[in-house]
């Protein structure tokens, strides 16, 4: 299997909403069929043997129930997607289907139901079997215990903070990943902005197939084809970018690689229907900033919500601002065997993190106060290379707070930096501007 299909079936694997169900289903077949060998050579005490007609009440009552619960399960969820669709974003739906307790919340449910099923059938007058009937009994209860688990972990993830704490760890995770990726000697990660070719016309170019977005590369089969070919890899679209049918998606610098060669190349590139977090970080913050653009819509006019997302987007930012992934990138005109990817700047990361917030919040004091406290203290941790960007968000800042509070009461409470948004130990008035 290629590198594209195993990442391709990955993301089916973890996005798929009825595989584990369906092994918990035949699984439960499977352990109905084991526990009934051992109803014959194990004797249970008297307080765990049955009547013929206790054992059946019991198998059809957990029958029913498990697909009584089923039902509500599924009518939850049904519910959270309404709620997280309309609330947060639909972006975020790429990760809360692949939440794993509501998967072995179904698996076991299904389990149960079958297990049942095939030990019912095995229930006569003089022939019980009571081992098989008391784990149908246990099946039962760690499934209801597993459904309120699930209902505390679902109420608790409706909450928009909730949601953006796991979407920023999620970028974090994925930040460091890439960051591993760029570190590589073989790889350089250049600045789209100066991404350029090498005077030499390229010997091969690999164009889309099929229209898609780019999801994930395979970065160290990459290093590995660039070593075995002798040649340099420049990509001329980035992960997380659309490529239509033609496009080019990487040329290949040096001796033209055999047809063979060149096919393996192409199953070291996943395309998609949509961007995935595990190569893209920009896709998680892109989640976080859909989630406070959302929360300050006039149809839910939810300012603190928005505070709330910068919370966790100045952790994130502060990350990737604090990260000398520039310094370990290898110079491109000092490669010639290797792979050269384009890179998102400090400057990309931070504009992507807070200009639409800016944009929709900046008549709200909660948004412009928190706004300004994260630019100020993101200036303080940052590299020193980093903090012109900061202070070019800080400009644009104050610009927007002219034009929305001009001749407003307010404009004096709007100029102060708050972590809180409003309402917190706000900071000193010499605290306003940076420069």
């Amino acid at each position: 299997m290629s590198w594209g299909i195993g990442f391709r079936v990955r993301q089916w694997a973890k996005g798929s909403l009825w595989l584990l169900p369906l092994i918990g289903l035949v699984a439960g077949i499977g352990i109905a069929q084991l526990t009934l060998r051992l109803d014959g050579v194990v004797t249970m005490p008297a307080g765990w043997q049955y009547s013929a007609s206790t054992a059946t009440s019991v198998l059809s009552a957990t029958i029913g129930a498990e697909v009584a619960l089923t039902g509500f399960v599924v009518t939850v969820t049904v519910l959270g997607v309404q709620m997280a669709t309309g609330t947060f974003s639909a972006r975020y739906m790429r990760l809360w289907y692949r939440d794993g307790m509501l998967k072995g919340l179904l698996a076991m449910l299904m389990g149960t139901t079958t297990f049942s099923f095939v030990v019912i059938g095995h229930v006569e007058t003089d022939s019980v079997p009571n081992l098989s009937v008391t784990l149908a009994g246990l099946a039962i209860a760690m499934g209801l215990l597993l459904f309120v688990l699930y209902l505390d972990r679902f109420l608790h993830r409706m909450r928009p903070v909730a949601v953006a704490a796991l979407v920023a760890t999620e970028a974090r995770r994925a930040f460091e990943s890439w960051v591993r990726e760029a570190s590589r000697p073989d790889t350089a990660f250049v600045a789209a902005a100066s991404l350029r070719s090498p005077t030499t016309a390229p010997a091969f170019v690999l164009r889309a197939t099929r229209a898609g977005v780019i999801q994930a590369v395979d970065t160290l089969g990459l290093a590995r084809f660039a070593r075995d070919n002798d040649c340099l890899l420049v990509f001329r679209h980035g992960v997380g970018d659309f490529v239509p049918v033609g496009a080019p998606i990487l040329e290949v610098h040096g001796a033209e690689p055999p047809v063979a060669a060149s096919r393996r190349l192409t199953s070291m590139v996943a395309l998609g229907v949509e961007r995935t977090v595990e190569q893209d970080p920009a896709f998680a913050i892109r989640i976080m900033v859909d989630i406070a653009v959302m929360a300050l819509s006039a149809a839910v006019n939810a300012p603190a919500t928005a505070v709330q997302v910068l919370d966790h987007l100045a952790e994130t930012l502060r990350l990737i601002g604090t990260t000398p992934l520039d310094r370990t990138a290898v110079a491109p005109e000092g490669l010639t065997c290797g792979v050269i990817m384009p890179l998102r700047r400090w400057p990309d990361f931070l504009a992507l993190g807070v200009t639409e917030i800016r944009e929709y919040g900046g008549a709200s004091i909660q948004v412009v106060r928190r706004l300004r406290a994260l630019l100020i203290e993101m200036k303080d941790l940052v590299l020193p290379e980093h903090q012109a960007a900061v202070e070019d968000e800080m400009r644009r800042l104050e610009a927007t707070i002219a034009a929305k509070f001009a001749g407003s009461i307010d404009l004096d409470r709007a100029l102060v930096p708050d972590a809180q948004g409003i309402g917190g130990p706000a900071g000193s008035r010499d605290l306003t501007s940076i420069g």
